[in-house]
């Protein structure tokens, strides 16, 4: 399949191009992927929002996560989903540019907010008495600022920095998104500088916050040990599961591509890698929490049977 020149300064996203028969299935899947994030992540800022039972700490940063997903795959999705409808495979400067800064911000603030959410398990499951106290609305918001704050630092750093790189008129990227692995290999000088400077980046945003989080669950894992209750058990998987598989889902995809950036694996699985995470599990995430959570369930029900009394109280009117 031929692909476009680009004119003047746009960039090339080489993407699937390669395989058009793919690229029409994967048109399919991402745009019927994408809608299901809107849709779900946009039900849980709702009913976090309008439900006075999960006005908690917990649904605070859920509804953090929901928002950060939403606008992450916004930040993505329709610019990919133009490149795998049509020929024209470019992306302005500044288009590229835009892409780079907002879906880096928002990877790195999702990687703290993480973590943050694992301190709150914690804090749940370990100082359940205390839990209001520890857990108190400032320090929430503290919490979810600093997660947003790391995520915009990490950017402005990462993403000036590559941006800055002389590319000799190299503008063909072997990617579907302007992301900084991709970008820092269009250079026409030596990037090892730039490698090591990725590598301690995704170091303190990738593997500290992942520290965090599993420190928090051995805390959390030695606290049920004491218990062995079958019930506090239970109580602790529902809490924490859907937290868990979240993590597992969304660090196991994201340090495939940041941490070994040019292992053979990511080199030649990496446009897939990066569909996972940026494609597939926003639209997983909401999935997880609600069909693992009896709180969101109950709280979706009780919104739908509301509206539908509303509905009916106009009518009779």
């Amino acid at each position: 399949m031929t692909i476009n020149k680009s004119s003047g300064g746009d960039f090339i996203l080489v993407g699937f191009s390669d395989q058009p028969q793919l690229e029409k299935i994967l048109f399919v899947l991402v745009l019927i992927s994408y809608l299901l994030t809107l849709v779900g992540n946009t039900a849980i800022i709702l009913v976090s929002c309008l439900d006075s039972a999960l006005q908690t700490p917990m649904y605070y940063f859920l509804t953090n996560l929901s928002f950060v997903d939403i606008c992450f795959s916004t930040s993505i999705v329709p610019q990919l989903l133009w490149n795998l409808h049509g020929p024209a495979k470019t992306i302005t400067a500044t288009g590229c540019a835009i892409q780079l800064y907002v879906s880096l911000a928002l990877g790195s603030t999702e990687c703290v907010l993480l973590a943050v959410m694992a301190f709150d398990r914690y804090a749940a499951v370990c100082r359940p008495l205390h839990y209001a106290t520890v857990m108190h609305p400032r320090l929430c918001q503290s919490l979810a600022g600093v997660a947003w704050l790391s995520g915009v630092g990490n950017t402005l750093i990462q993403g000036t920095i590559t941006l800055r790189l002389p590319r000799c008129g190299n503008h063909k990227i072997y990617h579907f998104i302007c992301e900084v692995p991709a970008m820092i290999k269009l250079a026409c000088v030596d990037i090892h500088a730039n490698e090591v400077q990725l590598f301690m980046a995704s170091l303190v945003l990738l593997l500290l916050p992942l520290t965090l989080i599993l420190v928090s669950y051995g805390y959390i894992a030695q606290a049920l040990m004491r218990l062995r209750s079958a019930l506090t058990w239970g109580k602790a998987l529902g809490t924490c599961g859907s937290h868990l598989i979240v993590v597992v889902l969304f660090y196991g995809t994201s340090t495939a591509v940041y941490i070994h950036p040019n292992s053979s694996y990511a080199q030649s699985q990496g446009k897939f890698i990066t569909l996972l995470y940026t494609v597939v599990i926003p639209t997983l995430n909401p999935l997880i929490y609600t069909l693992r959570n009896k709180d969101v369930k109950g709280a979706l029900k009780r919104l739908v049977r509301k509206d539908s009394s509303t509905g009916k109280k106009i009518l009779s009117r």
